[in-house]
């Protein structure tokens, strides 16, 4: 098996597929790329059981067969080099020798057959949508998502289909983030909750393509085909809580402000907070907003006033101000409302604009009880 490739193609490749690849693994194996060479076509596989990753790449070849070669030497060794063509041979003590302009090296290599096969769908469901569209929504829903090992449903952002729209959520119990797209649809109804890890590397192969991005799914596995890639992975299992029953549906009280203005002043006022608790309290009156902290074990104190347009009664209300920041963070408008009905009720946070057109978010904060 004998094939020629370049070194900074073959280097990027591999770089994004070892996203997959964990510190530590159970299976040896795993700590492999799978080459499986095809003439002048080399799929690159890497997996960890629950997510597989592979690409096809370019190369000049007319061999056949497949190896695991290991994935933190290989990189290592082509990080080093600048861009040329490198020979990969497979010689007869089982190693596989690599020449560069300026030398050889041989890494041992194991019996491609060992590598886990990567999991067949049958009879999956199909939608089709745009490579940036589905980055986006992760970027806008993933932070949300729970870290609870308990409570495996929440650790993960809920994909729910359907003729009018797609719909992402992700939510902690503590924060709720909404991401609908009323410019893309599916022919049929489908929900299903994926985990962070592949999500994330979608998020970072994904971002700013115009390519389409085709969907598999059953109710086990997900597969998401695109360019000359392939993710496989498997779904969380289990009911995704009914998160439309906690988003309040009349919230009289509506304040909207710069989203700049509101996101430094909480993140100064919160250096002040209690470090257990980060909370941070605002009274708003008229057009004014008043956000402050107070940490009585240390006396340590802040207050500050902002105006604002401020519709509804005179309230006061606590939020944890880590949350509030992170949402804050993610969203990417000039202005922004956050929309209240009481002090112990979920505050709901929207941008006033940036969007693009069919995009909504709707983010979901809950209150802290304030010590009087």
């Amino acid at each position: 098996m004998k094939f020629i490739v370049s070194s900074t193609y073959l280097l990027k490749e591999l770089q994004v597929l070892g996203g997959v690849i964990n510190n530590s693994n159970t299976l040896p194996i795993l700590d492999n790329f799978l080459f499986a060479l095809n003439k002048n076509e080399l799929t690159v596989s890497a997996s960890d059981l629950e997510t597989t990753l592979s690409s096809v790449l370019e190369v000049d070849s007319d061999n056949e067969g497949n190896i695991a070669v290991p994935a933190r030497l290989l990189l290592d060794t082509l990080k080093t080099f600048p861009e040329q063509p490198l020979t990969f041979v497979v010689s007869d003590n089982n190693t596989i020798e690599i020449s560069s302009e300026h030398g050889k090296y041989a890494l041992a290599y194991a019996d491609g057959t060992e590598f886990p096969k990567a999991v067949e769908l049958a009879n999956p469901s199909t939608t089709t949508i745009m490579g940036d569209i589905l980055a986006t929504a992760i970027d806008k829903t993933i932070f949300a998502a729970g870290n609870d090992d308990l409570r495996p449903v929440m650790s993960g952002v809920f994909f729910q289909f359907s003729p009018e729209n797609l719909t992402f959520v992700a939510t902690d119990a503590h924060k709720l983030v909404k991401y609908q797209r009323e410019d893309v649809s599916s022919s049929e109804v489908a929900e299903f909750i994926m985990p962070k890890k592949p999500l994330n590397l979608l998020k970072g192969i994904l971002a700013g393509s115009e390519d389409d991005v085709t969907i598999e799914y059953n109710d086990v596995n997900a597969k998401f085909i695109f360019g000359n890639t392939i993710l496989i992975c498997r779904l969380i299992d289990g009911k995704y809580p009914n998160y439309e029953a906690v988003i309040p549906k009349e919230n009289p009280n509506k304040l909207t402000i710069s989203r700049s203005q509101f996101l430094s002043s909480v993140r100064r006022v919160a250096i002040f907070s209690n470090k257990t608790t980060h909370q941070i309290r605002l009274k708003i009156a008229g057009a004014e907003l008043n956000i402050s902290a107070e940490d009585i074990d240390y006396s340590n104190k802040a207050e500050e006033r902002l105006t604002c347009s401020y519709q509804g009664d005179d309230m006061q209300i606590g939020f944890n101000s880590r949350f509030l920041t992170e949402m804050l963070n993610n969203l990417n408008a000039d202005e922004v409302s956050v929309e209240m009905s009481l002090p112990n009720r979920a505050g709901i946070l929207t941008p006033a604009d940036g969007l693009d057109e069919g995009e909504l978010v709707t983010m979901l904060v809950m209150p802290v009880m304030l010590n009087s």
